[in-house]
C-alpha cells in the first residue's frame, strides 16, 4: 500500500502485480458512510487479484480534510449546496490533476481506465464517466438521482431539506437516470439487499433500465456500509464487502 497527497488528494494506491506500460488504472472513491476514508475504503474493497493499478483518493471535506464540526454540521446547514454538491463536483475536478502526479511519480501504466464509487462516491464516478472518456464504471450502494436521497435522509432524520434554485440545478446535474445517455462505458451496478428503497434501490434500478448492457446485483444481507464503525481506518473486510470485491473485481477484469 502506497499512501501520500497529489495535487492536494490524499490518496492510496495498490500497484499491479506485473508493473508494465499498459496496466490498467481503477480510481476509487469512498462512501460518507464506512468506509469514509481513502484508506479505509482500500482495506474493503482492495479488488483482489485484479491485476491493475488501484488508486483510492480522499473526496473533498473527509477524512483529513474533514472541516471543523464535520459533515454533519454542513449537512443540517445546507445538505446540497454545503455537502454533496461540493464533494462531487470538487472531486470531479481534482481527478484530471491528481492522476497526472500520480502516473508522473509513480508511473502508473496509460491503459484503459475504469471507475468506481460507493454511495456519495458513485456520484463522482458517475459525473467522471458522463464528462471523461472511461472504460468501465463500477457502482456499489450507488447514489443515482441525489434529489430522492435527500428526501429519503430528511424522512430518516426527521426534517424536510428546504430547496431553492440553487440546490434544484445541484439536483438536476446528479441526476444519472436522466443523463444515462452521457455515459458510453460498461456499467456494473451493486446494490445491498437492505439498502432504502426510494433513497438507492429504486433509483439504481432506473439507472439500470436506463442503462442498455449494464448488470445489476443484489447482495443478500448488505445494507449501505462496507465496513463497520467508525470507518476511517482500514479494518478487516466484511463478509458483505468480501461478495461486493469479488463481483467489482470480476466486472474489471472483463472490460480493463
Amino acid at each position: 500500500m502506497i499512501e501520500g497527497i497529489a495535487a492536494g488528494v490524499p490518496y492510496v494506491v495498490l500497484p499491479p502485480e506485473t508493473t508494465r506500460p499498459g496496466a490498467p488504472t481503477v480510481v476509487a472513491w469512498h462512501l460518507n458512510d464506512p468506509p469514509r476514508t481513502e484508506r479505509a475504503m482500500a482495506a474493503a474493497l482492495p479488488l483482489a487479484g485484479l491485476d491493475a493499478w488501484r488508486v483510492y483518493l480522499g473526496l473533498p471535506l473527509s477524512g483529513s480534510r474533514t472541516p471543523e464540526g464535520g459533515l454533519e454540521r454542513l449537512g443540517f446547514e445546507d445538505a446540497v449546496l454545503k455537502v454533496y454538491g461540493p464533494i462531487v463536483f470538487g472531486a470531479a475536478e481534482e481527478l484530471p490533476a491528481a492522476l497526472a502526479e500520480l502516473r508522473a511519480s509513480h508511473g502508473l501504466g496509460g491503459g484503459r481506465l475504469g471507475v468506481l464509487g460507493g454511495s456519495v462516491g458513485a456520484l463522482v464516478a458517475q459525473q467522471i464517466a458522463a464528462t471523461t472518456p472511461v472504460d468501465a464504471i463500477a457502482l456499489v450502494s450507488p447514489v443515482t438521482r441525489l434529489r430522492p436521497l435527500v428526501v429519503a435522509n430528511g424522512r430518516r432524520y426527521g426534517f424536510d431539506y428546504p430547496w431553492k434554485p440553487e440546490s434544484e440545478e445541484v439536483a438536476a446535474r446528479l441526476d444519472f437516470v436522466a443523463r444515462a445517455g452521457e455515459i458510453a462505458a460498461p456499467t456494473l451496478l451493486v446494490v445491498g439487499e437492505k439498502d432504502s428503497p426510494d433513497g438507492i434501490l429504486e433509483p439504481a434500478a432506473a439507472l439500470h433500465a436506463a442503462l442498455p448492457g449494464s448488470e445489476l446485483q443484489t447482495v443478500p444481507g448488505l445494507e449501505h456500509a462496507l465496513a463497520e464503525e467508525p470507518g476511517t481506518d482500514p479494518a478487516p473486510q466484511t463478509p458483505a464487502a468480501a461478495t461486493v470485491d469479488g463481483i467489482v473485481t470480476a466486472f474489471f477484469r472483463r472490460h480493463l
